[in-house]
This record gives structure tokens, sequence and C-alpha cells, in this order.
């Protein structure tokens, strides 16, 4: 059975780190046997199909290639077309009402716990507020995300040990889902 995955890789080809083109991208996950590879933007989303493996396979297939072939380490999260669409899906904002600027979802690489959170002050930052969803974190951010206090603090090392996490705006997220059900 195949399925379509998108890779999402984080911190690359931002502020001129870590350069990769996505055409070297395409070329990469070819040659790592996956089908009907295509890329979205610069800021590292790709999608392709596989019958083999699973996600996490997939991401640390990836991620070592990457670090082989361009000699720089990449997080990498590989997610399947249902569970972007559920993402999309389950949004506990009301997403048609606002700006694609104005939300955003965190991957992670596993689940994680609410306990995590416990000590944060949500209401400290409000109007921006989070929600915990499956491997997921949905961001609402009012003024956008380079205005965000609360997108500073749910970076931080403590809050994300031990996880990859990696952010996208709603456009992507929905391009992801339409991407990986095509």
């Amino acid at each position: 059975m195949t399925t379509t995955y998108a890779a999402l890789l984080r911190g690359i080809n931002v502020g001129g780190n870590k350069k990769l083109p996505m055409a070297e991208l395409r070329t990469l996950l070819e040659g790592l046997g996956h089908d009907d590879v295509r890329t979205y933007l610069q800021s590292g989303q790709a999608v392709f199909t596989s019958g083999h493996g699973d996600e996490e396979s997939h991401a640390a297939e990836i991620a070592g290639a990457i670090g082989k072939r361009f000699g720089f380490t990449v997080d990498v999260v590989v997610r399947d077309h249902a569970y972007l669409k559920a993402v999309a899906d389950n949004c506990p904002f009301p997403a048609a009402e606002l700006e694609a600027k104005q939300l955003h979802v965190t991957y992670y690489s596993q689940p994680v716990a609410e306990d995590r959170f416990a000590e944060f002050d949500q209401a400290a930052y409000l109007p921006e507020e989070f929600r915990l969803g499956d491997r997921a974190l949905y961001l609402y951010v009012p003024d956008g995300l380079g205005r965000s206090r609360l997108a500073v603090e749910l970076a931080r090392p403590r809050l994300n040990k031990g996880l990859i996490a990696t952010t996208r705006n709603w456009n992507t997220v929905l391009k992801l889902v339409e991407l990986t059900g095509s």
C-alpha cells in the first residue's frame, strides 16, 4: 500500500543558514526511493509517496541523508495525509474567520502531555492563546507570529526538551493537506 507523506524540515533556508535548494531536496528524496516528490515553498516542506516505512523511519532516513549530503543536521517531522487532515479538521480556533498569519500549528515529533505546560500562565499572554492537539500545538496570535510574546515562550528549550518541534502558518497547514491528498 502506498501512503502520501509530508516531510517538514526545521530551520532550513532561514537567514542564510542551512541552505538546502528544493530541487536538491527533491533529488535526495527520489534517491531514497520515494515517488511523486514535490516541494512547497523554500522553507522546508516536501511531499512524497512511499510503499514502505512509517513516519518515524522516514524522518530519520531523510535527516540522515541530508546530514550526509549537505553536512549539517536538520530536524525532520514526517506526517501522513490522514494526520495532516485531522490536524486541520480539529483546529480549536475559528480558522475560517482568521487570517493565516494569526493561526499556526507546531508539529511535534511525539505526543506532548499537557503537564509539560502546567506552570505556564496562558492568561498572561491574552489575547494570544494555544491549545494542544495530538502531536500538535495550535497557536492563535492576533498580531502575527513575529510580534508574539507567547510564541517566544513556547519555543523555549525547557518546554520542547526531547522533542522536535516545527511550526507552520495556517496557509501551509491547509496546503499540505491538499498536496498530500492529491
